[in-house]
């Protein structure tokens, strides 16, 4: 493998696994009971708590924060527009999650995105093997979630040629015009997804939006 293809698949699997090894240093800035208020009827985010429960730490997060993440969340992240916003969550120890939200000028406008998205999902992990050879990705489609105008749980399985292995959990929800999608992510397979846990997490974040 080339120099210049181990880089790039490294950058993938920072996108796809969402760990929290960087925002760890972070730790003490927002704890678990921070809350997120709504303002002016914007959508509220997940809270901390809301995060599928850690064995061994517990979960935190940074502020809400306009615009598109970096980096962006795997598969879907081109179709994100700019006024998207967006949350970090992390653990202390190898889990890390994401939640972005963007809300559309029209119910419509907002219903061809949350389309876009899962279609983009559905086909994750034939995309990652066309675009980085070095990984292999397999995933599995949990469902639909009966909460409002509904939502789909995506699960996706990463190895890298030299060993690295992470599970995403990964949702895209919508209520009238507002669109949000929650990604979850550990090292580990799909043997440790937490898909019940994340499925309320998902639920729970399109509940939260109006």
């Amino acid at each position: 493998m080339t120099v210049r293809a181990r880089v790039r698949a490294r950058a993938l699997l920072a996108a796809v696994t969402a760990l929290a090894a960087g925002a760890a240093v972070a730790v003490t800035t927002v704890p678990a009971t921070a809350a997120t208020p709504r303002s002016g009827g914007a959508p509220a985010f997940l809270e901390p708590a809301e995060l599928p429960p850690h064995p061994s730490s517990d979960w935190y997060a940074g502020p809400v924060t306009a615009g598109q993440p970096d980096p962006l969340p795997m598969c879907v992240g081109d179709a994100l527009p700019s006024l998207a916003s967006h949350r970090r969550y992390w653990t202390e120890m190898d889990t890390g999650a994401l939640q972005v939200t963007v809300v559309e000028r029209s119910t419509p406008r907002a219903h061809r995105l949350a389309e876009l998205l899962r279609a983009d999902l559905a086909d994750c992990a034939r995309r990652i093997a066309e675009q980085y050879p070095d990984i292999t990705a397999t995933q599995k489609d949990y469902g639909e979630l009966d909460v409002e105008e509904g939502a789909h749980v995506y699960g996706v399985h990463t190895v890298a040629e030299w060993g690295a292995s992470d599970v995403n959990l990964l949702s895209v929800g919508r209520d009238d015009r507002a669109v949000t999608v929650v990604q979850w992510g550990q090292m580990g397979t799909s043997e440790h997804a937490q898909v019940a846990d994340f499925k309320q997490t998902a639920a729970t974040a399109v509940d939260k939006l109006y």
